[in-house]
């Protein structure tokens, strides 16, 4: 019993200690890089490579998943409406539904998926490689030129790839329910508009922009304390992909609840 009272409170010493270590990672990543672009000096190659990279590796992706995200969004919504007669307004189901919470989601997991292993993958290589003590040796900031450049571009895309999943996946319900001959697409429309609000994107946007940031210092984080060779490297990929679902699924709810407080809903 003792033994594992000691291993749990070992467990969660790393815990508060990695979470520390991650916080001051994304201060330092955030003063350091805004510091760079005030002064004229940040490496602007850097970035438009990392996001012209991380588009080429998520944008495909997050378009196969959410055609299918939206139709399965439409199917199941369009049935429980047909039975309870509420066919008109499938549209604002959908298209809020998705716009809130299904795009971000969507985001999310193909940041951490395929943008955080591969950061991860890379800065780790380069820890096994002792590129990063080759750095440190030369009076370079590992987290300057390594992480901040990559962080921005992972939060500038994230932007880009929720409009990308917002559109396909409403673009897929409205094709679903109006050519399927569920509702018209007058009434589809109409629905979405009477609902919807442009605090809705705003809310999509700023989750996106969150969950760019958190797969990002989480993948930049494991990927900078690997050891241990390929393997370490392969495991800390691993750890990063499942802790960024983890946390981005907690902020999620956090962000949803806060919104549905603060903000009025619009009503019909």
């Amino acid at each position: 019993m003792s033994a594992v009272i000691s291993d749990l409170r070992g467990r969660m010493n790393d815990g508060i200690v990695t979470s520390g270590d991650m916080v001051l990672m994304s201060i330092e990543a955030v003063r350091s890089g805004t510091a760079d672009i005030i002064a004229r000096r940040f490496s602007w190659s850097e970035f438009l490579l990392q996001a012209w990279f991380m588009t080429r590796v998520s944008l495909l992706p997050t378009i196969l998943v959410a055609i299918p995200f939206g139709v399965i969004v439409s199917v199941q919504v369009g049935g429980v409406a047909q039975q309870i007669g509420a066919d008109s307004f499938s549209g604002a189901v959908n298209g809020v539904g998705v716009l809130r919470q299904g795009a971000p989601l969507v985001t999310s997991l193909m940041i951490a998926g395929a943008v955080g292993s591969a950061i991860t993958s890379d800065l780790g290589a380069r820890q096994i490689r002792e590129e990063v003590d080759a750095l440190r040796v030369m009076g370079i900031n590992p987290i300057n030129r390594l992480v901040s450049p990559r962080l921005f571009a992972a939060v500038v895309v994230a932007l880009m790839l929720n409009v990308v999943v917002a559109v396909t996946a409403i673009g897929s319900g409205f094709m679903i329910n109006v050519y399927g001959g569920n509702v018209s697409s007058g009434t589809y429309i109409g629905s979405f508009v009477s609902f919807a609000q442009p605090s809705d994107l705003l809310l999509a946007e700023l989750k996106a922009a969150i969950f760019g940031f958190i797969a990002t210092i989480v993948a930049a984080h494991k990927g900078l304390s690997a050891k241990g060779g390929p393997k370490g490297v392969a495991d800390a990929v691993n750890e990063a992909v499942v802790l960024t679902v983890i946390l981005l699924a907690i902020v999620n709810v956090g962000l949803t609840q806060a919104y549905v407080l603060l903000v009025p809903q619009q009503i019909a």
